[in-house]
């Protein structure tokens, strides 16, 4: 990889920080509706306002630095986005960043947010939370399982209260995770205002709507071998399409990571006076501006000397409509190294092998026989995180491949 460009951010120290800063540091004790308050104080003055705690992908404690800035550019962003100032449903855990965002976005726009009960999400729980909001514009974020539990559960018809509830919602922002064609398809048809978002704590959350920017968000799809060349980032209107590791840059990305200025240096630059955070994402640029994300930088699978994108074939999988949900993971290989692994969520519960035989050949067609599962599974429900994100790690434990052999569904899959 090439050295980066431009200037490492400087890491924001514990020591600096103003005393009102709120920090989300686990989950949530009491009502969360008491944070509004010192969110309000930290949101009315300039630099750190918020710090949120995260894990990431890689197990390593993080706590990246909201400033009030990226959050007020963050929230107006939105709400140009959308219909306004809006009421907000809080429906996530509030620890996380697109809870904080609920939160805050609610004291810019000066309402106060409707909480779901506590316990597991729930298509009641949802219609009767959403029935206490009383504002005209209304929003609401949800992570795609949360969706698909009301428009597509696996053992009932569409909750008919909660699908109304949700078509009362000027927009319904689903993120955490890629959200499905079907998914999405199934929310058109049900007449609801869905948007698909991306983006991560260090950017405030979504900072990107149904593939294209927010208003003030710069992005780019730049080979980290061609990373330092500058006109990348400086240049209005960006390169050619084509294929990289995402760049965000703008006032909503975060002010680094606490006390971490090795971290901070190696996601956060600042490139002719602008920040950029540098994910740890892979995509594509279309010729109309649009961004599709690909998968992480660390979610290639090498199998055999080639290397699959391990998102580019679930999207694959969860095209086929006779599919609820799918993941693929890495397994280790005797033979190739590692292998193309599936877990399967089938829609009437049956792996059956002509199913297996029609993703393995959408799959093919697609992108070529190496991105074919060499292994698959089928499973009840996709092991998720507390975040709503799937469990990649659980995921590959699932497998023994010793015992799923490439052309058959595993044994007692159908």
């Amino acid at each position: 990889m090439s050295e980066l460009p431009g200037k490492p951010l400087r890491a924001p120290a514990a020591g600096t920080l103003p005393r009102d800063t709120v920090v989300f540091d686990g989950p949530v004790t009491g009502d969360p509706l008491a944070l509004l308050e010192p969110l309000g104080e930290a949101l009315s003055r300039p630099g750190p306002a918020v710090i949120v705690s995260t894990s990431g992908s890689t197990g390593r404690p993080k706590k990246t630095v909201l400033t009030t800035e990226a959050l007020t550019a963050s929230g107006r962003a939105t709400e140009r986005a959308t219909s306004g100032p809006g009421q907000w449903l809080l429906c996530l855990p509030a620890h996380y960043v697109a809870g904080v965002q609920v939160l805050a976005r609610s004291v810019l726009a000066g309402t106060t947010p409707v909480l779901m009960a506590p316990g597991p999400f729930t298509p009641e729980g949802f219609a009767r939370a959403a029935s206490g909001m009383n504002h005209q514009t209304r929003y609401v974020s949800v992570v795609p399982t949360q969706l698909q539990r009301i428009l597509d559960p696996a053992d009932a018809a569409p909750h008919p209260e909660a699908v109304r509830a949700l078509a009362r919602f000027d927009a319904i922002l689903v993120g955490g995770s890629a959200l499905s064609r079907t998914l999405a398809r199934q929310a058109g048809d049900a007449g609801l205002t869905v948007v698909s978002t991306y983006g991560m704590s260090e950017t405030c959350g979504g900072c990107v709507y149904n593939g294209r920017p927010l208003d003030t968000v710069r992005i780019r799809t730049v080979p980290d071998d061609a990373a330092g060349d500058l006109s990348h980032f400086t240049s209005p209107a960006g390169h050619a399409p084509g294929v990289g590791r995402i760049w965000l840059g703008g006032d909503i990305v975060a002010g680094g990571y606490l006390d971490d200025p090795r971290q901070t240096g190696e996601h956060f630059r600042v490139i002719d006076g602008q920040r950029w955070y540098r994910t740890d994402d892979l995509g594509s640029t279309a010729e109309d501006g649009t961004v599709s994300v690909l998968g992480r930088t660390d979610d290639v699978i090498n199998t055999g000397g080639i290397k699959v994108s391990a998102g580019v074939v679930t999207a694959a999988l969860t095209q086929h409509p006779g599919v609820r949900g799918a993941l693929v993971v890495p397994v280790p290989d005797a033979e190739w190294g590692h292998a193309v692994a599936a877990l399967v969520v089938p829609r009437d519960g049956q792996f059956t092998n002509e199913l297996r035989k029609e993703l393995a050949d959408l799959v093919r067609e697609h992108h070529g026989s190496s991105a074919v599962p060499k292994y698959w599974r089928c499973v009840p429900e996709l092991p998720l995180l507390s975040t709503g994100k799937p469990d990649r790690r659980a995921a590959a434990q699932l497998f023994d491949t010793a015992g799923a052999p490439a052309d058959t569904p595993h044994p007692g899959n159908g």
